[in-house]
C-alpha cells in the first residue's frame, strides 16, 4: 500500500485528490498539509489530521503537490530530506524553478505534468504527429480557464505549443489565454493551411481526470528511486 502525502489539501485540486485517495485500497493517506492562513481550515478530513508544517511528509512514499511555485520549491527540498517522492501539477515555474526539479530528480523520483488528464496526455501525442505532418501550417492555440487562476498561458497550453515547436515548427506557437466564470479547462489548437484548416480541441468537464491521473502518477513514482517522470511516460504512450 502507497503511503500518500497531500499538499494543497484544501484547495481546488487538492480536496478532489483527497477524496478520491480516501476511496482507494491500493493508498492510505499518511499527511494532508495546507498554508497556516488557509481559512475555515478544518482539524481533519477522513480522520487526517491537517498540518500546517511541511515536515508531517516524513514517512510519506510519495508527495503529491499542486500548489503555488514558491510553495513547491520548499517542498521540494523537504521531500528531498525524508526521501519522499513526489507528483507535481504545479504550474507557472520559472526557468529557474524547473532546473532545480530537475537538479533534485538525480536524486528523487519526480513526476511533473503541466496536466495529469490521461484524454490531454494523448492529445499532446496527437499533436506531436500533426505538427510533423503539416508542415507549411500556421498554428495558434486558445485557452479558457476559470477567472480564480493564476498563470497565464496555462502550462498545458505551454506544453502544446513547446511540443510543436520541437516536432519541427521553427517559430514559437501564439497562444491566446481567456479568463472566464468557473470554466475548468478548454484548449483549442487551430492548424490553418491553404487548402484547409484543421480544430482539434480538449474541454476538461471535470477535476476528476486531474486528480485520477495524479494518482496513477503517484502510484508509478513510489517505485523510482530517481529520475524526472512525465504523464506519458506514466502512462506508457
Amino acid at each position: 500500500m502507497i503511503k500518500l502525502a497531500v499538499a494543497g489539501c484544501q484547495g481546488r485540486m487538492g480536496k478532489r485528490i483527497t477524496e478520491l485517495a480516501l476511496q482507494n485500497k491500493e493508498i492510505k493517506i499518511v499527511a494532508l498539509i495546507e498554508r497556516p492562513d488557509c481559512p475555515d481550515l478544518p482539524e481533519s478530513v477522513g480522520g487526517v489530521k491537517i498540518s500546517t508544517d511541511i515536515n508531517a511528509i516524513k514517512g510519506a512514499d510519495v508527495l503529491i503537490d499542486f500548489t503555488v511555485p514558491q510553495a513547491t520549491m520548499v517542498n521540494i527540498q523537504t521531500c528531498l530530506k525524508y526521501r519522499v517522492r513526489m507528483v507535481i501539477g504545479t504550474t507557472g515555474l520559472t526557468a529557474e524553478q524547473d532546473a532545480e526539479i530537475i537538479e533534485v530528480s538525480r536524486k528523487l523520483g519526480i513526476v511533473r505534468s503541466s496536466n495529469m488528464s490521461v484524454g490531454v496526455n494523448v492529445l499532446f501525442g496527437l499533436l506531436r504527429k500533426m505538427a510533423e505532418a503539416l508542415k507549411g501550417y500556421d498554428i495558434s492555440i486558445t485557452e479558457t480557464h476559470h477567472i480564480h487562476k493564476k498563470d497565464a498561458p496555462s502550462g498545458t497550453a505551454k506544453t502544446m505549443g513547446e511540443i510543436i515547436q520541437n516536432a519541427g515548427q521553427m517559430q514559437p506557437i501564439p497562444i491566446e489565454s481567456i479568463r472566464e466564470g468557473e470554466v475548468i479547462g478548454y484548449h483549442k489548437v487551430i492548424f490553418k493551411g491553404v487548402v484547409d484548416t484543421i480544430e482539434i480541441s480538449h474541454n476538461a468537464n471535470t477535476r476528476d481526470m486531474f486528480a485520477e491521473g495524479a494518482l496513477v502518477a503517484a502510484k508509478f513514482v513510489a517505485y523510482k528511486d530517481n529520475g524526472l517522470y512525465n504523464m506519458q511516460e506514466v502512462m506508457g504512450v
